[in-house]
């Protein structure tokens, strides 16, 4: 069976480039495409494998093409990779279908454990409603206000704006999203939300 290979899209030449030799140097198949629409041209033929795409570029965006993607019925992992800005996003693409997001900047290691875990995890239909099951058990645990200090974080808002939304202050949404960090055991915002969507979905 063939190595996966690694569809990566962004239309930053220095980034591809970089993601290129970082994944080339981790033993990975790398395609690189400058954009959305030149990686669709060549969809009829695409190596199996797990997709990484920036979310805002010329043309068509990351969340278009996760759209485009679901709508098609291709079976590749994507994972967005997105600035801090977008991470309303990103969470529309990971709602849309994309398996994780990354904040830039970010440690490589972020990435190659991002692909590893796309690549690996493909769950069985049992096994997915089983985790679904289990997740929403876990978001069941937060109480009340952690539950709305959580949808303001899944729809991508700030700190200070869930806080203005809510009549409370910052740092107490700080202490809300540390709460809800240890009771799920979520190690960052993209496996938060992608609990959520899963327990969701």
């Amino acid at each position: 069976m063939a190595e996966p290979v690694i569809h990566i899209i962004d239309d930053d030449e220095a980034i591809r480039d970089s993601l290129d030799y970082m994944l080339g140097s981790a033993s990975m198949d790398v395609r690189t495409y400058a954009s959305a629409d030149e990686f669709l041209t060549g969809l009829d033929a695409l190596d199996p494998g797990c997709i990484v795409t920036d979310v805002r570029m010329p043309g068509m965006s990351g969340l278009e093409l996760v759209r485009v993607l679901a709508e098609r019925g291709l079976g590749h992992p994507v994972i967005v990779i997105t600035g801090h800005g977008d991470v309303a996003m990103a969470v529309e693409a990971m709602r849309a279908g994309a398996v994780d997001f990354l904040e830039k900047p970010f440690e490589h290691e972020a990435l190659l454990g991002s692909i590893r875990f796309a690549l690996s995890n493909a769950p069985r239909a049992d096994q997915s409603q089983a985790e679904k099951a289990r997740l929403r058990a876990v978001l069941e645990t937060l109480s009340p206000r952690e539950q709305d200090v959580l949808q303001g974080v899944v729809d991508g808002k700030m700190n200070k704006v869930i806080a203005f939304e809510l009549g409370i202050s910052p740092r107490t949404v700080e202490v809300y999203r540390a709460n809800m960090m240890s009771k799920t055991g979520a190690r960052g915002l993209s496996e938060l939300v992608r609990m959520v969507t899963l327990a969701r979905g």
